[in-house]
C-alpha cells in the first residue's frame, strides 16, 4: 500500500521557519507529482506548492510565493516544503500529496495519494 508520511508541523512565531517533509514509500516516487496543500478549519483546501518528477517544474500559491520552497530528492524518495517568514494566516494542517504528471505540469485534480497531514501552528 502506498504511503506518504509528512513530518516536520509545528508551532511557531510569526517570522519564523519551518521545513515540513514527506517521505514516500511503495510508490512510483520519482516519475510522478508532488505537492503540498493546506486546509484551516473552516476553509476549503488549498494548493499551496507542487513540483514536477525532475524538479524542473514548480507551482506555488501567490500568498507564498518567495517565503515557500518546494524540493525533492528523488534518491531518498523524500518531498520538502522550506517556510519562511511564516504569518499567522498561514495556520493550517498541511498535506503531502502525489499525482500525474501531465502535458508539462502538475494539475491540481489529478492528486489522488494524500497523507495523513501535520499540523502548522503560527502565533503573532
Amino acid at each position: 500500500q502506498v504511503q506518504l508520511v509528512e513530518s516536520g508541523g509545528g508551532s511557531v512565531q510569526a517570522g519564523g521557519s519551518l521545513r515540513l517533509s514527506c517521505a514516500a514509500t511503495r510508490y512510483s516516487y520519482s516519475s510522478s507529482c508532488m505537492g503540498w496543500f493546506r486546509q484551516a478549519p473552516g476553509k476549503e483546501r488549498e494548493g499551496v506548492a507542487s513540483i514536477g518528477p525532475g524538479g524542473g517544474y514548480t507551482r506555488y500559491v501567490d500568498s507564498v510565493k518567495g517565503r515557500f520552497t518546494i524540493s525533492r530528492d528523488n534518491a531518498k524518495n523524500t518531498l520538502y516544503l522550506q517556510m519562511n517568514n511564516l504569518k499567522v494566516e498561514d495556520s493550517a494542517v498541511y498535506y503531502c500529496a502525489a499525482g500525474v504528471y501531465s502535458r508539462s505540469s502538475c494539475p491540481p485534480d489529478l492528486f489522488t495519494v494524500w497523507g495523513q497531514g501535520t499540523q502548522v501552528t503560527v502565533s503573532s
